[in-house]
C-alpha cells in the first residue's frame, strides 16, 4: 500500500470515529447483589444471576445432581446490577449519546447517576435511551434493578378474572422454557443477557437497512434498499451503496429512503442438497459534506420462496417452493442450546448447524418457547443452506391482550423482524407453538372451570394477538408482501382427521398416545412439523449429571431428576419391550434406548418420504438439549450425536431406496430430492443370511421411469423372496443404480423386530489406519455396531454386513476404542 492510500484510509477511519463511536459497556467491571443486601459481588455481563451466583459458590451448579431443586429461591428475589464507567470531555463533545441494551431479562429499572431513565418489561426487545444530558465527565454510575419475573407475573395474572394455564409465565415476555418443560429445568433467570453499548454520534445515523428483492431471474436481480435514518438536524446528506452515491435531504428526526440496486447475473442462494448457499455482502455508508458519518454491512442471499397451499382430491397441499422448484423439507426442531443463554457461544451455534448440514437437513424450526436466537445462529444457517421456520416466542398457553401487552408484542416483533429479515435463511414467520391446539384440545377451560364468557374471551385474546397484532406488525416492518406468515403450528390438532390432509401437523400418537411406531405408516400428514420419541443421551452426558463419582443406575435419583417427563421412563420401557430385549445393565440400556429412539424416527421419516409429494416435509422433535437430560434430542447437551442423529443422516440422504411391507408383500420406493434426475434406474435385490450367504439374488428389477422425484417399483411377495428361510435369520439388501451402474442408494430391510432376530456373536475387529481413521470388520452380521471413545465417529450405530469392513473417520486421535453390538444386549 502506498503512502497516499494509507493516509487517506487513516483519515477516513479517524473521521468516522469522530462522527460515530461505540463503546461496549459489557466489558466494564460489573457488580450484582440481592436487592435485600448491601454487599456487592463481582458479576459477568452478558450473563444471568444464576451464573453469577454459581461463580461465587452461593448456589451449586443446577445441572448437576438434584441441585435444580435447591436453587428455586433465586426466581423469587429481586437483583441489582451496576457498573461505573468513565466518560471523557472529548466524548461529551459529540452531539448525541445513546445507551443501548440489546437484552434485559426482564422487568427492570435503569438508572444513570441516580436518575431513573427507563422501565423495561420484555426480554426480547432492544432498549435504546438518549443519555447525552445525563452523562458527566469522569465516573458515571449505571444501575439496573431487576424485579422477580415470577412475582411480577403473579401480580399481572391477578388482574385477569380467570386462571390462565401455566400462569404466570404467559404474562411475562421472556423465554417460556425457563419456567420448566418436559425436557428442561425450571431456571427463571434475571440479568443483562446481551451486550450493553454506549454510542456517540453526530449529524445523523443509520438506524436500519432492509433489502427488498423485487425480482430475481438468471440475468438480473432487482433490489430496493430501504434505509431508516435518524437526523439530528435537517440538511443535505448522501447515501452510498456499493454501486452508486445518492444525494438525499433529511428532515430532523426519523427519515425513510428507498434506492434501487441491481446485481447482474446473480448467484442464487440454494438450500442444502441443491447447491451452494451463495451470499453477497452489501456495504452502505451515510455521508455529510462528503465525509462518512455512519456505515453498515448487510449479508444477503438471492432466492425466492413460496408456501404452496392448493386444494386437491385429498385436502390441501403444504410445501415450500424455493427458486421456483418444490422442495422436500428435511429437518428438525430447535430449542435454546443452554438454559443460560449467554453461555451459547458462536462455536456452539456453528457446530450444531454444521451437524444439521452434515445430516442432510435443509430446514430448522425454531420453537416458540425459547428465544429469538443470536445473529450467529442465522449467519450459520445462511452459510449452510438451512432454511428457518421462525416461531414467535409464544408456546402452549393462553396469552392476554390488554393494551400494554399488545403494544409490547408489537415492539418485540418490530425489533426482531428488523434484525432478522435480511437473512436468506428465513423462510416463514409463525405466530406461536400449539396455542390454537391448547385452546381447542387440551381441556384447560374445563380444568379451570371457565364460564362461557371466559372461554370466548380466551379466543378473542388469541385472535387479537396472532391474527391482528403480529401479522399487522409484519406488514409494517417487512419489505415484501411475499414473506410468509403462518398463525400457529400445528394448524390443526393431531386428534382431528384434517390434521393429516392439510396444513402442518404435530403428530404425538407415538409417545403421548403410546401407539406403536408402525402407526406412523398410517398417520402421514401433508407436512410433519413436529413428532418425536425420547432416548438416553451419551454416557458422557449422563456422567456429567453428577458432581462426584457417577452412579449409573436407572434407580439413581440424579438420573431420575434429569428425566423431566413424569412418565418418561415408563413410556421408554413399554416401547422397548415391544421391539428389544430390555437390558438390566445401564450401559446396555443406554445404548438400546438410543437404538429405540432411532428406530421410531426412521419409521416415521421413511413413511413421510414414501408419501412424497402428498407429504412434503418432515421436521422431527428435537435437535438439541439445553442441559444434560433424557429427551427427544438427536444431539445431547455435550454435542454428542446420539444414534438418532446418525440415523437421520442416513434417512435424509437426497437419494434413498425404501421398503414398505404390507400384507405379505414388499413395496419398493426410489426417492430423489435433488434437482437432477436419473435415467433407467435399476434395483438389485439379495436375500442374505446373517453369516453372509446369498440365498436369493434377483439381480435387477427394471424400472423404465426416470427417477426425478419418487418412483414406486413393483411389489414382491415376501414368501417368494425368502423362500424356505427363517425370516428371523435373513435380511434383504438393496442397491439402487443408475444407467451407468453407479450406486445411487443402498438400504437393508429386516423381516423381524430386533428382539426376534437370531443373531450370532460377531467377531468385531478394529484396525488402526491412521491416528484419525480406523477400519472395522466382522465375520457375521454385526447389528447396530456401537463405537465408544472420546472422539466423534463419522458413522456409528450402523449395521456391518458379514465378511465386510468399513472405514470410520475420527474427529481426534484417541487411545482406546471399544465396540458393542445388539448381540451383547440379547446375550448377557
Amino acid at each position: 500500500m502506498n503512502k497516499a492510500i494509507f493516509f487517506a484510509l487513516f483519515f477516513i477511519q479517524t473521521f468516522i470515529s469522530a462522527q460515530f463511536s461505540e463503546r461496549n459497556l459489557s466489558s466494564e467491571k460489573w457488580q450484582f447483589r440481592n436487592a435485600k443486601d448491601n454487599k456487592w459481588l463481582t458479576a459477568t455481563v452478558p450473563g444471568t444471576v444464576h451464573l453469577d451466583l454459581m461463580d461465587h459458590k452461593i448456589i451449586s451448579d443446577p445441572y448437576k445432581d438434584e441441585n435444580e431443586k435447591k436453587v428455586q429461591w433465586v426466581e423469587n428475589e429481586d437483583w441489582d446490577y451496576q457498573t461505573v464507567f468513565k466518560v471523557s470531555d472529548k466524548e461529551l463533545e459529540n452531539q448525541n449519546a445513546d445507551l443501548v441494551f440489546h437484552g434485559l431479562d426482564t422487568f427492570s429499572e435503569i438508572y444513570l447517576n441516580g436518575k431513573l431513565l427507563k422501565k423495561t418489561d420484555n426480554m426480547f426487545r432492544t432498549w435504546k435511551i438518549p443519555v447525552k444530558n445525563d452523562l458527566k465527565v469522569g465516573d458515571n454510575t449505571l444501575q439496573i434493578k431487576f424485579k422477580s419475573s415470577v412475582n411480577v407475573g403473579k401480580e399481572l395474572a391477578e388482574k385477569v378474572p380467570f386462571t390462565m394455564p401455566e400462569s404466570p409465565r404467559s404474562f411475562v415476555r421472556k423465554a417460556q422454557y425457563q419456567f420448566g418443560w418436559d425436557w428442561g429445568p425450571r431456571l427463571v433467570t434475571a440479568g443483562i443477557w446481551k451486550v450493553v453499548k454506549l454510542n456517540f454520534w453526530n449529524h445523523a445515523k443509520l438506524e436500519n437497512v432492509k433489502i427488498e428483492q423485487k425480482s430475481l431471474i438468471k440475468q438480473k436481480a432487482d433490489l430496493i434498499i430501504h434505509a431508516e435514518i435518524f437526523a439530528e438536524n435537517e440538511g443535505k446528506y448522501s447515501f452510498t451503496t456499493d454501486i452508486a452515491n445518492h444525494d438525499i435531504f433529511l428532515k430532523k428526526g426519523l427519515n425513510k429512503i428507498s434506492v434501487p440496486f441491481k446485481i447482474e447475473n446473480p448467484h442464487f442462494w440454494q438450500p442444502n442438497g441443491w447447491g451452494k448457499a451463495m451470499t453477497y455482502v452489501l456495504k452502505f455508508a451515510l455521508k455529510k459534506d462528503a465525509q462518512i458519518i455512519d456505515q453498515k454491512d448487510e449479508t444477503i442471499g438471492l432466492r425466492t420462496i413460496e408456501l404452496i397451499q392448493e386444494k386437491d382430491e385429498k385436502g390441501k397441499s403444504f410445501y415450500f417452493k424455493v427458486n421456483g422448484k418444490p422442495m422436500y423439507a428435511k429437518g428438525t426442531n430447535w430449542i435454546p442450546s443452554d438454559s443460560f443463554t449467554p453461555r451459547i457461544t458462536k462455536e456452539k451455534y456453528q457446530k450444531l448447524i454444521k451437524d444439521c448440514k452434515d445430516a442432510n437437513m435443509n430446514m430448522i424450526r425454531i420453537w416458540g418457547g425459547g428465544i429469538y436466537e443470536d445473529d450467529e445462529f442465522y449467519k450459520a444457517c445462511d452459510e449452510n443452506g438451512i432454511l428457518v421456520w421462525q416461531d414467535f416466542m409464544f408456546a402452549g398457553s393462553f396469552y392476554p391482550s390488554d393494551e400494554d401487552f399488545l403494544n409490547n408484542v408489537k415492539e418485540e416483533v418490530k425489533d426482531q423482524v428488523n434484525r432478522l429479515q435480511n437473512h436468506p435463511s428465513i423462510a416463514l414467520w409463525c405466530g406461536n407453538n400449539e396455542i390454537d391446539e391448547a385452546i381447542v384440545n387440551w381441556g384447560y377451560q374445563k380444568q379451570f372451570k371457565y364460564s362461557k364468557e371466559d372461554s370466548l374471551q380466551v379466543w378473542k385474546d388469541y385472535k387479537k394477538v396472532f391474527h391482528e397484532v403480529i401479522p399487522n406488525a409484519l406488514k409494517e416492518n417487512l419489505t415484501s408482501e411475499k414473506n410468509i406468515y403462518w398463525p400457529t403450528s400445528p394448524s390443526i390438532g393431531w386428534g382431528h382427521k384434517e390434521s393429516l390432509t392439510e396444513g402442518d401437523s404435530h403428530y404425538w400418537g407415538v409417545w403421548w398416545g403410546e401407539f406403536p411406531f408402525e402407526i406412523y405408516n398410517e398417520k402421514v400428514p401433508r407436512f410433519a412439523s413436529e413428532y418425536g420419541f425420547q432416548g438416553m443421551p451419551s454416557l458422557e452426558a449422563v456422567k456429567s449429571m453428577f458432581s462426584g463419582k457417577p452412579d449409573l443406575s436407572l434407580e439413581n435419583s440424579t438420573i431420575k431428576a434429569h428425566e423431566k417427563n413424569a412418565r418418561g421412563f415408563h413410556i421408554i420401557n413399554e416401547y422397548m419391550k415391544r421391539d428389544y430385549v430390555v437390558p438390566k445393565d445401564f450401559v446396555k440400556y443406554n445404548y438400546v434406548s438410543q437404538l429405540l429412539q432411532a428406530r421410531g424416527m426412521k419409521i416415521a421419516i421413511e413413511a413421510h418420504r414414501r408419501a412424497k409429494p402428498y407429504n412434503m416435509g418432515t421436521l422431527y422433535w428435537q435437535l438439541n438439549d439445553c442441559w444434560p437430560v433424557i429427551s427427544w434430542s438427536s444431539i445431547d447437551y455435550l454435542g454428542n450425536w446420539k444414534a438418532l442423529h446418525y440415523q437421520v443422516k442416513r434417512s435424509y440422504e437426497n437419494q434413498v431406496i425404501l421398503t414398505e411391507e404390507i400384507d405379505g408383500f414388499l413395496n419398493f420406493y426410489a426417492i430423489n430430492d435433488e434437482l437432477k434426475k436419473f435415467d433407467d434406474i435399476k434395483v438389485e435385490i439379495q436375500i442374505v443370511d446373517f453369516k453372509g450367504k446369498i440365498l436369493n439374488d434377483l439381480t435387477t428389477v427394471q424400472n423404465g421411469n426416470t427417477l426425478e422425484g419418487i418412483a414406486k417399483i413393483d411389489h414382491i411377495e415376501v414368501k417368494n423372496l425368502i423362500k424356505n428361510s427363517n425370516k428371523n435369520e435373513v435380511f434383504l439388501k438393496l442397491i439402487l443404480r443408475d444407467i451407468n451402474k453407479k450406486i445411487i442408494a443402498e438400504n437393508l430391510h429386516f423381516f423381524a423386530k430386533p428382539k426376534d432376530l437370531k443373531l450370532t456373536k460377531p467377531n468385531i475387529q478394529i484396525k488402526k489406519i491412521s491416528s484419525t481413521e480406523i477400519e472395522i470388520s466382522t465375520d457375521v452380521l454385526a447389528k447396530n455396531v456401537y463405537l465408544m471413545g472420546d472422539t466423534h465417529f463419522s458413522d456409528n450405530f450402523f449395521d456391518l454386513l458379514p465378511k465386510t469392513s468399513k472405514r470410520i473417520k475420527l474427529s481426534k486421535p484417541v487411545k482406546k476404542i471399544e465396540s458393542m453390538s445388539l448381540w451383547e444386549t440379547m446375550n448377557p
